[in-house]
């Protein structure tokens, strides 16, 4: 497999299949693409459209999205193992990340609209200011989760594992929504 240390790529569309470490992709347009059983550890991606890409197998450890478009990204068919990615400003709309361990993962100004979350560990995530319409959230545990500026989110307490999550007086909605009743 090819080795590719400390190197900058800008406006590219394509990628040589191989491990990437401390690189930097900015501006690239990899919709489509496929980078199964790639590697990128403490690689940063700025700007860059990931849509559609195929990521079975492809491991993430140490990664940063920053105004990344991610449409229906299968989180979920990745390397789990040692799998750590920080979200700045991205727009993440359908993607699933059922049953990836995701603690201490930030989403800080997503969207993750119709995004699932199903038997996801979230443990000390936080979404910071994430749009979380039509996502899924269903036996994930949530504990310690951060959801105080988060909006548009429904989450049954019956059907996930919430301990000491966070939420602020303005969504608590999202978690009575499902009940049928009125709040005024």
């Amino acid at each position: 497999m090819n080795y590719f240390d400390a190197q900058q790529y800008q406006n590219i569309k394509e990628l040589q299949a191989g491990e990437y470490e401390n690189c930097r992709f900015a501006e690239c347009n990899f919709g489509d693409q496929n980078f199964s059983e790639f590697k990128f550890i403490d690689c940063s991606f700025i700007n860059c459209n990931l849509s559609l890409v195929k990521i079975s197998n492809a491991t993430f450890r140490d990664v940063l999205f920053d105004q990344c478009k991610m449409l229906g990204l299968h989180f979920d068919t990745c390397n789990k193992f040692g799998l750590s990615v920080t979200f700045n400003n991205c727009n993440l709309q359908s993607c699933s990340f059922y049953q990836t361990l995701l603690k201490n993962t930030s989403f800080t100004n997503c969207d993750l609209t119709e995004t699932d979350f199903t038997e996801c560990d979230l443990t000390n995530a936080v979404f910071d200011t994430c749009n979380l319409l039509y996502a899924t959230f269903d036996q994930s545990i949530l504990e310690k989760t951060d959801f105080r500026t988060a909006n548009h989110f429904i989450l049954s307490p019956e059907k996930n594992r919430l301990k000491k999550t966070l939420f602020s007086k303005e969504n608590l909605v999202g978690l009575v929504s499902h009940l049928d009743i009125k709040l005024e």
